[in-house]
Parts: structure tokens; sequence; C-alpha cells
């Protein structure tokens, strides 16, 4: 069986009395490219800073490559490209002055760094300001830059903590096109809270919530297991409709009555495919007459939310 790119067990981080990781165990072969979720303070950041060797944890094993993060750390950095969330940037030094700089320290010979700084600069559209000043870029630019730093050494794994934040719609779709490029190549581990940026890129996602794992698996894979919504309109009286929808047991429905006297029922929760049929069946039984009947596909958004918001419920 092939090493695992990225291979977690167990892993703790603790400050003081907050858990800020809980026992968090996944993997991500290499060449996949794999969204990383979970609302503010799930433990997104914590883990890709424990997994880049910038934090230690306090139990558990990561490694990258199959190397220890916590044993072999140098090896490790090596192996990764990593552009954290609101990157810091020299802003008195222009452009290719700091990749070039980044490239030493990477310890790209001088040809090749050259023809590398170059080549990243190409790639994330930065090569008409490569003589411009840090300082003097937008946000969006800025965020380029270190994306292009990311990819200077040419890394197995890349790390991306929020890389389209403060981009505009066309440069989103430039980074989404870039990731895509990379995967196979590279393995690309993504944090974003842009669900829908994450359900057009990624291949895989791995959700935690308050530091726990929630779910992690094929996109495809987990939703198939999401709620979708089955929506339905009918000319019936709303009592009636109240009780059948309850024998009907269908899911969560929420059942209200239309000004033009007929009735709208939604269905979520675990739907099975032949639902629409068996809604239509006992409209029809029933002699009511149906204007709507529908099914929603549940989105990477559902999903989501449906994961953390149990999570959340009071017990």
């Amino acid at each position: 069986m092939a090493t695992p790119m990225i291979d977690v067990q167990h892993l703790t981080k603790r400050y003081g009395q907050h858990m800020a990781l809980d026992g968090v165990s996944f993997s991500v072969n290499a060449g996949e490219v794999v969204g990383f979720l979970g609302p503010n303070g799930a433990g997104k950041s914590t883990t890709m800073r424990i997994l880049t060797t910038f934090m230690a944890a306090t139990s558990g094993t990561a490694r990258v490559g199959g190397d220890c993060v916590f044993e072999q750390p140098d090896r490790v950095r090596e192996r990764i490209g990593y552009m954290p969330e609101n990157n810091p940037l020299p802003l008195d030094l222009r452009v290719a002055d700091y990749l070039g700089f980044r490239a030493e320290l990477k310890h790209l010979a001088k040809r090749e760094a050259v023809g590398r700084v170059s080549e990243v600069m190409e790639q994330c559209g930065i090569a008409d300001v490569a003589k411009r000043f840090i300082g003097q870029l937008s946000r969006g630019y800025r965020q380029r830059v270190g994306m292009a730093d990311a990819l200077l050494a040419k890394p197995e794994l890349i790390v991306l903590d929020e890389p389209t934040s403060g981009l505009d719609p066309n440069q989103v779709r430039s980074v989404r096109r870039l990731i895509r490029e990379l995967a196979g190549e590279h393995t690309v581990l993504i944090s974003s809270h842009i669900l829908s940026e994450i359900e057009m890129t990624c291949d895989r996602v791995v959700i935690l919530h308050e530091g726990r794992l929630l779910a992690s698996g094929a996109l495809n894979d987990l939703m198939a297991k999401a709620n979708a919504t089955v929506t339905a309109e009918m000319q019936a009286p709303l009592p009636e409709v109240q009780q059948w929808a309850a024998e009907l047991a269908l899911g969560q429905a929420e059942i209200a009555g239309q000004p033009d006297g007929y009735v709208r029922c939604q269905f979520a929760g675990a739907i099975d495919g032949s639902a629409r049929e068996r809604i239509f069946a006992a409209a029809n039984e029933r002699g009511w007459t149906l204007r709507e009947l529908s099914r929603k596909a549940p989105s990477l958004e559902d999903l989501f939310v449906s994961l953390t918001q149990e999570k959340e419920e009071p017990q």
C-alpha cells in the first residue's frame, strides 16, 4: 500500500484548559486535492501549523510523506509549500527580489532559482508586478505572491490557508484553475470558508468542529449521504396534509398553508430515492391535485450545516 502524503493519528493540542484538537485522525493520499473545512475555531489552522512544523502537538502523531513532523521537521519542510492565512510579507521588498530571497532560503541553486521565480510569477499572474514593492500591491496581488512562494520549490504537498481571501471573482477563478492544474503532480490541502470553491476544486473533504473530526471522505460519497429536500404543493386541507406527512415518515417536514388554498410541504432528512414516487402515489390516492413535486440535491453547504448544527444542538 502506498504511503499517504498526510497521515494524522489521534492528534491533540491543548492550550491550558482549552482543547484545540481532540484526537483528530485522517489521511490524504498523494495527488489528491482535499478541502479542510470547519467553523471558526474548529482547529483547521492549528492542524495546518502542526503539519507544517510551525507548532508542536500535545500528543498524537503526524507524518508527511512518511516523515514524522516532530522527529524529522527539516525533511518535512522540504516536502511542503505553505501559505498561511493573512500571509505576512515584507512590504519594503520588490516582488521578484522577495521570491529570489525565498528561493535561496529553500536551497534552490542560483540558476534554478532564477528560472523558478519566473515560472511561479507567470503561474500566479504576478509577472507584471515583478518590480513593484509588495507594499504597493492590493490584497489580491499579495495573496498571489504568497501562492508563488508556496510553489517555488516544487513541493510534494501544498498547504493553502484561505488562498482566495481578498481576491475578485476573476482572480478566484484563476486560482481555482491553478489548483486543479497542480493536482496529480502535487498533493493540495486547502482551508477555505467559501464552500462553493471547495466543492468545485476538491476531490475529498475533511470537516472539523470544536477540535474533533466530523467527517472525512470523497466529496461524492459524503454528498450522497447528505440530506436532500423534496418539496410538494398540493390542494388539500391543511390538517389532512399534516397527518399524511407524519404517516409518510420521509424525514423532517415543514408544512405551511398558501393564500390560494394549496399547502406547501418540504421534507428534509434521510429521504430515500423513491420519495417523489411515494408522495405522488399518496397524493393521487387521496385525490389531491399536485402543483409541484421537486427534489433539491444537497450541496456541500447543506452537508456542512447539517453536520455542524447537529453538534451544536443542546442536549
